[in-house]
């Protein structure tokens, strides 16, 4: 059959691509796995809400399914999924206490005189507005093994920045 009688919506679901997944490995601390779990529940229950219908575009209510939303969810069930698979937790309470390591809340003191705090944490956790640093992150893999009192270089696109280690600290679980 020519493509000319082939509605445009027949071939949404083919158009999601697959979420690509970090080639390091998936360290989480226990708030992000509890993150990751508490994403699963959400998106099993919007997948339970559309009523997930196998074939025909009509959800459990008689409502009318977004094919492409369905998508979407369905891909981001199986992303969440790996995720959760591949997490290793990591036991916050046996991090070394004298350098900074994979959960640590490091304290800074910058060259500008400024004081920062960051927490460095798995990819899925981080969110840098908020201090949350992934532990692949440039700024972690220079602050990693720092211990008080050592100097570590901030390479940032608008000028690099040294930074004091001032503190170390791990989340209280």
């Amino acid at each position: 059959m020519s493509r000319a009688f082939v509605k445009e919506e027949d071939n949404i679901a083919d158009e999601v691509p697959e979420r690509v997944h970090s080639p390091h490995p998936n360290y989480v601390t226990p708030h992000g796995l509890v993150q990751l779990q508490q994403q699963l529940q959400e998106i099993e229950a919007a997948l339970t809400e559309l009523g997930r219908p196998v074939a025909g575009a009509v959800g459990a209510d008689g409502k009318l399914v977004d094919r492409q939303q369905r998508s979407v969810l369905e891909r981001n069930l199986r992303y969440v999924r790996e995720r959760i698979a591949r997490a290793i937790l990591i036991d916050l309470k046996v991090q070394p206490r004298d350098h900074v390591a994979f959960g640590a809340i490091v304290d800074t003191l910058g060259d500008d005189e400024r004081r920062r705090r960051f927490e460095i944490v798995g990819e899925d956790e981080a969110d840098p507005a908020n201090g949350k640093l992934s532990w692949v992150s440039p700024l972690a893999l220079a602050l990693s093994d720092a211990r008080i009192g050592e100097i570590v270089t901030w390479k940032r696109p608008a000028g690099d920045i040294d930074l004091e280690v001032v503190g170390i600290d791990y989340p209280k679980a």
